[in-house]
């Protein structure tokens, strides 16, 4: 299998190169089947101190772009059941694109004041996979109707000792993520972060418009501490 690369041509930012220096720089991270364009279009609504840069994930498949893929034993509803393969696939498969994230940070991060990383649904999960993997370069999520990967990484013991700011919403009417991985993230976020954790009543696997207003909160308040 190859290793997962950003394509750094494929990058939205929010402002022109020679307007980032000394600014917060957040990264945002799409979901399954989608593209960099997608949470892109929440710049518009966020504080204008921050960089936004959206990523295009690395994978593809028959909907758009993937950061792993759900195909094989992680496929329908085989994918909605815990197991030892199901929890091994996950945690290669985030961690692998949580790699392909830190190199392209590696190539960025040059100039801001701060960075942090935001996803959507299988995009959460990787931006919460780069802090866990990286815990001393970002200083906060935003995991929005995501999860937490099975497995355990080395940055975990150090997160639970700086417990760095973390968003964690969802709806409670979400039948895309499995329950089990709902559950191992409100077990684990508590003990690893700072959480600010919503749930919205009757929201599906979306964002809504009190997502934002909560997003645009944090990241004025915890976030920007």
């Amino acid at each position: 299998m190859s290793t997962p690369t950003i394509d750094a041509d494929a990058v939205l930012w929010s402002a022109p190169a020679t307007e980032r220096a000394d600014r917060p720089l957040l990264v945002l991270m799409h979901g399954y089947g989608s593209n960099e364009r997608d949470l892109f279009a929440l710049a518009q609504y966020l504080p204008e101190r921050y960089v936004v840069a959206s990523l295009r994930a690395p994978g593809t498949n028959q909907f758009g772009y993937e950061w792993f893929s759900l195909g094989g034993e992680l496929a329908g509803g085989k994918g909605n059941v815990e197991n030892e393969t199901t929890n091994r696939l996950r945690a290669e498969g985030a961690n692998a694109a949580a790699g392909a994230v830190r190199a392209w940070l590696d190539t960025t991060l040059s100039g801001f004041t701060a960075v942090g990383l935001g996803g959507f649904s299988q995009g959460g999960a990787i931006a919460t996979q780069v802090l866990r993997q990286d815990p001393e370069r970002v200083g906060f999520v935003v995991n929005l109707s995501g999860f937490v990967a099975p497995g355990e990484v080395d940055g975990d013991t150090v997160l639970a000792e700086r417990r760095p700011p973390v968003l964690w919403a969802r709806g409670d009417a979400d039948q895309v993520i499995a329950p089990f991985l709902v559950e191992r993230t409100a077990a684990w976020l508590p003990g690893h972060a700072s959480l600010t954790a919503r749930v919205y009543p009757g929201l599906g696997h979306g964002i809504s418009a009190d997502t934002v207003a909560d997003l645009v909160a944090f990241l004025d308040g915890p976030a920007g501490a």
